[in-house]
């Protein structure tokens, strides 16, 4: 029984080191979402950090200003999503391989 739990608190130990290192690895990974046919971009990191927002100048309408506030909100709301499929991928292929119940 011992030899099995000292077992298990390696593979742990190990999980959180790759952890880390995922982590480490989704800061510096990029998405790229666009609205507006492309009028809006934004990017965000593997870890949900908003990076930059891209505005294309004909989509300034000071006249309209609520249809850019809706394509930026487009924007950020597709790339933090595609930026917690990538974690969620990155970090699943880390735990799929445990065999432990919940993770």
């Amino acid at each position: 029984m011992g030899g099995q739990y000292g077992k298990m608190m390696k593979q742990m130990k190990k999980m959180q080191g790759e952890m880390a290192r995922i982590q480490e690895e989704l800061s510096d990974e990029e998405v790229e979402a666009s609205s507006g046919g492309g009028m809006v971009k934004a990017v965000v990191t593997g870890q949900q950090e908003v990076r930059k927002i891209i505005i294309d100048p004909e989509a300034i309408d000071p006249e309209d200003s609520e249809m850019l506030q809706d394509m930026i909100v487009a924007a950020v709301n597709e790339a933090l999503r595609q930026s917690q499929e990538l974690a969620s991928k990155r970090l699943g292929n880390l735990t799929s391989g445990l065999g432990i119940p919940g993770l």
